[in-house]
């Protein structure tokens, strides 16, 4: 199969099969993200994919589960996309779910129907980085989706029955916006009431915009206190009717999951723990606190 490196997917897809739509993100411009840095976004070639699809099926013929790469496997229309998630379903007799990365736009310049499509086509589960609530942090790191995109992205995808798992950076604000990110985040998040939520920290990759920020003195770094601050009180003010949270990304100083709204005050009792020295990070981060 040809998969074109470095190939990122979320955590949860590990015992997925990889199948490369596109390559890159078409919105690789955001200050904080190093993923496809070296890596121009482009669709592949219908013939490569069917290919691809049929080797996958002769060695795994059991898949019950697909993600879609790279990040922006749903910037191809229904017109290409659907054809391949047809031939997925005809050749995975077992297969449950197709998932995809999703920007904000994917979604909301999809008609209803389409987004329809893709449900019935076993498209379940859709990945949209959030990041944070805020307009003016994102426009600061030149996330392409805005926060009301990507909230209507998140209830359109539901209403078609497309879950949607979103990811929000802790730290992203820096020290400046730190409580304008927590303040806008927890309004966002209230909204979308997405299925799964995943809080990530942020970490700064040599080679970004926001490295360069911060060694110039243009961006503060948060200290894991503070980064702990921050996840408190997002959970502290969401009212989510039925997520699952995690927290177990490697960028984190302390590993959280549970579900709201039945655990939301274990996993505050947790974090209070942490910012109180009653629990212990994580090794390899356990200097800055």
């Amino acid at each position: 199969m040809t998969l074109i490196e470095p190939i990122i997917r979320p955590p949860s897809e590990s015992d997925s099969f990889l199948l490369q739509v596109t390559t890159g993100c078409s919105a690789n411009h955001c200050t904080f993200c190093g993923a496809y840095t070296d890596k121009p976004f482009a669709v592949k070639d219908s013939e490569e994919i069917v290919s691809d699809i049929n080797k996958a099926a002769a060695l795994y013929p059991d898949t019950r589960r697909v993600f879609l790469l790279d990040g922006d496997a749903l910037a191809v229309s229904n017109v290409k996309l659907l054809p391949i998630l047809k031939k997925l379903d005809e050749v995975f007799p077992k297969l449950s779910r197709i998932s995809s990365y999703s920007n904000g736009y994917n979604i909301t310049q999809r008609s209803n129907a389409e987004l329809v499509e893709l449900n019935e086509n076993k498209m379940r589960l859709i990945y949209i980085g959030l990041e944070s609530g805020s307009q003016d942090v994102l426009d600061r790191c030149r996330k392409r989706s805005t926060a009301d995109e990507m909230i209507e992205a998140v209830k359109k995808a539901g209403r078609a029955g497309i879950k949607s798992s979103v990811m929000v950076l802790l730290g992203l604000g820096g020290k400046k916006h730190s409580e304008k990110h927590v303040r806008d985040t927890i309004k966002a998040l209230n909204k979308m009431q997405p299925r799964y939520l995943s809080f990530l920290s942020v970490m700064l990759i040599p080679g970004t915009q926001l490295h360069k920020e911060c060694k110039e003195k243009r961006f503060k770094e948060l200290n894991s206190h503070e980064l702990l601050d921050e996840a408190h009180s997002i959970i502290k003010g969401l009212e989510l009717e039925k997520t699952i949270f995690r927290s177990n990304h490697a960028s984190n100083y302390l590993s959280l999951e549970g579900r709201f709204p039945q655990d939301k005050n274990k996993l505050l009792n947790s974090l209070e723990l942490a910012i109180g020295g009653k629990i212990n990070l994580r090794p390899e981060f356990s200097r800055g606190l």
